[in-house]
């Protein structure tokens, strides 16, 4: 019988680690690929873009594995980049303080984020190029967008039951006005650096501009006639 007072053994130092599931090796490398290839298209679009390139750090064996052609994985690369803006808003605290304060959480979120993943505001704008061509064939981003105009929804509900926000506020032009504030900052950094001597990019600036952006917006939900 072994005495309840023994130590366990020490684990065996070469121990093989767990192996990977098939569903996690397969995750693991697709999102490799998705990594690689929005470095591809951020840089060179659509059309420019080549799957050889993409190939040079990935393999194309992997690739046509996986996806069904560039056009097939330049979709994925859209659908992943606005799943991870729509997720990291569904982690902000909305909950807590007043409705305002709610909102200002968000939309400094939001300029931040955009700060921090210029490769989304680069792709949202070859997109419109394309005119949504491509978007339109990704069926779950209309209800996956959906999320934050619900957030929105949520807040503007409480603002008005707080007696701070003005009445008949649309969420889906309150994101709209919150996105293009957040995409400029981004969207023009070098244009607007270069006429204007203004370095848009650095983190005081990034924090600068989320206040702002956050005071410009609030003080449309709250005025009133």
């Amino acid at each position: 019988m072994t005495d309840p007072a023994t130590p366990p053994a020490p684990a065996k130092a070469n121990a093989k680690p767990a192996r990977r599931s098939h569903a996690e090796a397969r995750e693991q490398a697709i999102n490799q690929i998705i990594d690689i290839a929005t470095q591809e298209f951020v840089e060179k679009g659509l059309a420019g873009a080549r799957i050889d390139e993409i190939a040079g750090r990935a393999t194309k064996r992997k690739i046509y594995y996986y996806f069904d052609g560039k056009d097939e994985l330049y979709r994925a690369v859209l659908e992943r980049a606005y799943q991870r803006v729509r997720d990291s808003e569904g982690e902000v605290d909305v909950t807590s303080g007043s409705a305002a304060d709610a909102l200002r959480r968000l939309i400094e979120h939001d300029v931040r984020y955009h700060s921090q993943h210029p490769e989304l505001v680069r792709l949202v704008m070859n997109e419109n190029i394309h005119r949504a061509e491509h978007l339109k064939q990704i069926p779950s981003l209309p209800a996956g967008n959906q999320r934050v105009i619900d957030i929105l929804r949520a807040i503007i509900a409480r603002g008005e039951a707080e007696g701070t926000f003005r009445a008949g506020i649309d969420p889906v032009e309150l994101h709209m006005n919150m996105t293009a504030l957040s995409f400029y900052n981004v969207s023009n950094q070098f244009t607007f650096a270069h006429n204007f001597g203004i370095d848009m990019a650095s983190p005081a600036a990034v924090e600068r501009r989320a206040r702002q952006v956050a005071d410009i917006i609030i003080a449309w939900v709250t005025h009133k006639d």
